[in-house]
Formats: C-alpha cells, structure tokens, sequence
C-alpha cells in the first residue's frame, strides 16, 4: 500500500515566484572527523506527510478537484488533510492570507523503488494576495527560471534545488525530453536529464528492483566534436540488469531509443547485466563501456558487439550531456561510477544502496581498503546528489558517504573485539559482532566479515595468535550441527579450530518432506543457517554477491562445499586473461568479435 506526502505550491499572482524552504538535513554524526564534511544548502517545496484518518472522521479543508483524485484511489476527505497543511504553514509564516481555496495542482505517483512501499506526492497550489509579509530565514521566494538555471547550472557546493520543485514546477517552462514523450514505463526523472526506471530483477533483498538509468540527448549529434571524450552518442542506458520477465519492456524501450546507443555497466553482477543480450538484438550498433576487469566477466552470449574498455578518468557526451568516468572499487575490482556534470550527479552502482549498506563481494576482488578510498574520492567529488541502482535517490550525500565510513569502521571494532576476546572461526565472529541481525542476513554479511578481517590483517591489527587458516575451516563445524544428509553433501577431512556443542541437537530426515528438516529443542544458529539456505533455493538465486553460489540451483552441495573451502586470500584472476567476446589483434589491441574496433583506455591509479 502506498503512502502519501502532501506538497505545497504556494504562489504570488504578480510574477508567479513560488515559495521554497530551506530542507533540515540529517542529524549530524558526533564524531569530529565527519563534521568538516557537510553538504550544501536544499532549497524545496514546503511539504508534510499525508496520513490517512481513523474510523469515521473526515478532513474539514477543501481542495478544489479533489474528485479528479478518484481517479487514483485517493480520497482526500479519508486523508489528514488538516494537519498536512498546519506542519506546511508552520514552516513559514505569510501575512497575507489565501486567495480562495487550495486546489490540486498535480499527483505524481512514485515508481516501485524499494524496499519499503512507494510514495505518491499530491501538489496542491495556493495563491497569496501579497508578497508582502514576515518570512522565515529559512524560507525565500523562487522563480521557476532561477530554478532552473539552479538545477541545470550546477556547481559544487553550490545552492541546490530539490526534486519537488522539479516535478512540480520546473517541466511548465522546460521541454520535454524525447524520452518522456515516449517511454510508457514507470520512471522518475531527477535531477534533470537523469532518468530512472526501476525494473524487477534479479537482485538481494530487500531489494527487487534495479535502477536501471536512462539519458536521451535533447539535440542528436552524428560526429565526435571534441577528441578529448571517449566515446559519444544520443542516448545512454546504464546498467540494464532486469530479469527474464521483462526483457520484452526492455526491448520495447531500447527500439523507441536513437540508434547511436552507448551501455555502461558499473560492474558484473547479473542484476545490472542481465539485459544486455537484449541490446544487442535491439540494436547492433550499440557500444558497450566497461572497465577490463568486469568485461571479462561478460560472455559471448551476453555482448558480442564492439566494447570500449575503460578505467576511470574517460569523459563521454550524450548530445548536450557529458559525464567522467570515476573509476571505484571497492564493492568489485572492476567498479566504476559515472559523474554527470552539469547537475554535479554522481551514479554510483552498488557502493551505495537506498537503504542499508551493499555487500563487498571478495570473489570479485572487493576489498575494504578500496572501499574507504572510493568513499573518500566520492567525498572529494562534492556530489550534490547520489544516484543508486538499487532504491531511492540520496539528497544528503556526503551525510550518507560519511554515515558509511562510520558503520564500516563500528563494524569492523566490533569483529576485532570478538577477536580479542577468543573467536577463531568466521562464525564465531559473525554470531557475535551480527547477534543484532537476523539470521537469514548472516549469509550475506560473511563477506563483508571476511573482507573486514583481510582489512585487519592489513593493518597489523589482528592478535598474534589469531589464525587466517583456522578462521575459515567450517567442515567441522558442519559436520556436529547438520544433520546427516546435508553432511553428506560436503567433503570430508577439514579440522576446524573451534566445535560448537551438539549434545543438544537432535536432527533428523522428516519422513514427509523431501528435503532435510532440522529438529531441534535448542535450535543451533549456525544449523539452522545451513538448513535455510539449503531448503531455500530461491534466496540464494537472488544473491549476486558470491559467483560460487550462482550455482546452486543446479547443485545444492556446492553451497555447502562453497562455504566450506572459503578462503581470505581469494585467488586473483590473471591480468592477462583473455576477455569474453573480445580477441586480441596485433600491435597490443583489442578486436570485437564483430569485427569493430575495442579501445583500450587503462590509466594506472
């Protein structure tokens, strides 16, 4: 069920400048080395949750058109109009009163970002009969060509305009983009140019979706006019990663996109690559950007046609649009981000997500090390927005960058804490410094564990005693907590430095299931983990953090051989190994099977 936000337009009849408030950002994080890091000044609509009433009462204010709303499943007199508006005028105070009614402006629904439910944003307009009364410090009048030049005029650091004035106001006095004219799936355009359509796919939770993003040049352009970019073309599609399912909506978009199409991926994972094959078939023309390291990830299969290997520093213009490559590993080793420059936009893949924090994935050569660096070259970049592929937009971003380096750093005091006080094992570490997280999320997080201990290692932090060899030998483990059928699944000979306990378990085949069930009367977490993600095949396909488990659908043993053979020093992939769908030509080169010429741009940093 979606929920609502009521914004107001409030406008002065003489010029038709609107009223924007200065937005409250998050609160601060205490720690002295965050606070030199604060993001610019928000200016947006005034605006305030709309709540639905309880048992019989109705809303006492009317807004004109109301009915139109019916329409949309939106029945204003059920909603908390009242207080709506008290919370939007207590923001700013005008002495002079109303010109009549409110009445509904626009009602804007928001696409399926994720995890939690969509909120639709209903605009309603109010005239003023004066300019003239005591505002606010943090309230100012705007013009709708101030605004724009604010949004589309960016510098960091600089004042910002916030999405509400954009969907609302901004599109009376912009043009259209050929996409928005054209595209028939769910979408939010913010800032301008950006375009975001959440499409379902195979992705973790509680995420469904990814952001897959669109940039369609307002004046097509048939030459490269400055040597100095990369690549150029009229329309950009980054990370197309939905699922089977809607690989038709994909295709669908892609034909009503110009032909000089250019695909970026910010890394392998199949959620953000899963609809190239598509693209491809769509339109043969297509180049794909990618840095070497994700490419070789990328068969035959998926892209045959021409690639453009990158590795940060690279510029690419879509007609009047132009953005850096920023190379950021961190997450994979072959990361990257994308900065859009006229709105100071950065798109950063999975290094950030619209709730939580990502998993680093060490098969991918994740390290934590690069993950801090990236997060302080974002910091340096003085974003004034964070575009994720998974969730909503961030309007706070150094909050949010900072916030991240903050949770990493607790996170990983708290294993070096277990440390110190006896764990050996990865699940001795995870139980302890994760006992505050469910379970089911203990999978996911023993990447980020093994990836914060590799981190320790790094720094000279662990205890002398403190084995590597022993904290990832789990076969001991597994054979006292899984019952004999799931045992049977793994190999044999493993020691491990730390047992857990078994005298009370009491684990058995069910004789009306098919698959192990785990009885116990003091449920052993580590038993119950192995039973979850061995009966439940579907959470594991949605993992796109360990290419090991993407097998599991054909054999559920290499789950349990996967974990338990785990490694901290990950094995490296040859630099020199050759890339799926690209052959070597002569002079040092690259040759797309196609026939095209691959360029080659690596920078070392």
């Amino acid at each position: 069920m979606a929920l609502y936000r009521l914004v107001a337009v409030i406008k002065n009849p003489s010029d038709e400048d609107f009223l924007v408030v200065r937005q409250a950002p998050p609160p601060q994080l205490p720690e002295e080395e965050y606070r030199s890091f604060v993001d610019s000044d928000l200016w947006d609509l005034p605006s305030a949750p709309l709540n639905p009433l309880r048992g019989d009462r109705r809303s006492e204010t009317v807004v004109e058109g109301a009915y139109s709303l019916l329409d949309d499943d939106l029945d204003l007199e059920k909603f908390d109009v009242d207080s709506a508006l008290d919370e939007v005028l207590s923001l700013s105070y005008l002495e002079s009163p109303l010109e009549g009614r409110w009445s509904v402006w626009k009602f804007v629904k928001e696409p399926e970002f994720g995890p939690g439910p969509p909120v639709n944003v209903l605009f309603i307009l109010g005239i003023v009969k004066s300019k003239q009364g005591i505002l606010k410090e943090s309230c100012q009048w705007l013009s709708k060509e101030s605004a724009l030049m604010l949004l589309q005029a960016v510098k960091a650091s600089a004042t910002r305009v916030g999405p509400y004035v954009f969907m609302g106001l901004v599109p009376d006095v912009a043009k259209a983009t050929n996409f928005s004219a054209t595209c028939t799936l769910h979408y939010q355009e913010y800032p301008p140019g950006i375009t975001l359509v959440p499409m379902k796919s195979r992705t973790r939770e509680p995420f469904h979706t990814t952001n897959l993003i669109v940039v369609v040049a307002d004046d097509a352009i048939n030459e490269q006019k400055d040597s100095s970019f990369v690549t150029y073309g009229n329309s950009l599609l980054i990370d197309p990663g939905c699922s089977s399912r809607f690989h038709t909506d994909l295709a669908d978009l892609v034909a009503k996109l110009p032909r000089k199409l250019v695909v970026f991926v910010t890394h392998h994972h199949y959620d953000h690559v899963d609809g190239l094959s598509v693209i491809q078939k769509c339109n043969p023309d297509a180049v794909l950007l990618a840095h070497e390291n994700t490419s070789r990830h990328i068969g035959r299969g998926e892209w045959s046609l021409c690639r453009t290997l990158i590795s940060g520093g690279e510029k690419i213009q879509i007609g009047d649009h132009r953005f850096e490559v920023i190379f950021a590993p961190g997450h994979t080793d072959g990361h990257l981000a994308l900065l859009h420059s006229s709105t100071n936009s950065l798109i950063v893949g999975d290094h950030c997500v619209g709730q939580g924090s990502a998993v680093m994935d060490v098969r991918a050569g994740g390290n934590l090390k690069d993950y801090f660096q990236t997060t302080y070259r974002f910091l340096d970049l003085s974003p004034h927005v964070l575009i994720p592929m998974h969730g909503r937009i961030n309007l706070w971003p150094k909050q949010m960058l900072c916030g991240y380096l903050k949770h990493r750093r607790d996170r990983e005091l708290s294993i070096l804490n277990a440390i110190e006080n006896g764990s050996k094992t990865l699940f001795d570490i995870i139980s302890k410094s994760y006992a505050d997280v469910d379970i089911k999320f203990w999978l996911p997080a023993s990447s980020n564990v093994r990836i914060h201990v590799d981190h320790l290692a790094y720094q000279e932090k662990l205890p002398k005693d403190f084995s590597m060899e022993g904290f990832i030998q789990l076969r001991d483990i597994l054979r006292r907590n899984v019952s004999p059928s799931l045992q049977s699944l793994g190999s044999p000979g493993a020691t491990t430095s730390h047992a857990i306990n078994s005298s009370t378990q009491c684990s058995h085949l069910d004789p009306r299931r098919s698959e192990p069930t785990l009885h116990t009367r003091k449920t052993n977490p580590l038993a119950f983990l192995i039973t979850q993600f061995s009966t439940s095949i579907s959470f594991i396909r949605r993992s796109n953090v360990f290419d090991t488990f993407r097998c599991i659908s054909e054999s559920p043993p290499t789950f349990v051989s996967a974990v338990a053979n785990t490694r901290i020093d990950r094995k490296e992939t040859p630099v020199t190994a050759d890339l799926p769908g690209v052959e070597k030509a002569g002079g040092g080169g690259w040759q797309g099977c196609s026939g095209g010429r691959v360029h080659r741009h690596l920078r070392l940093t």
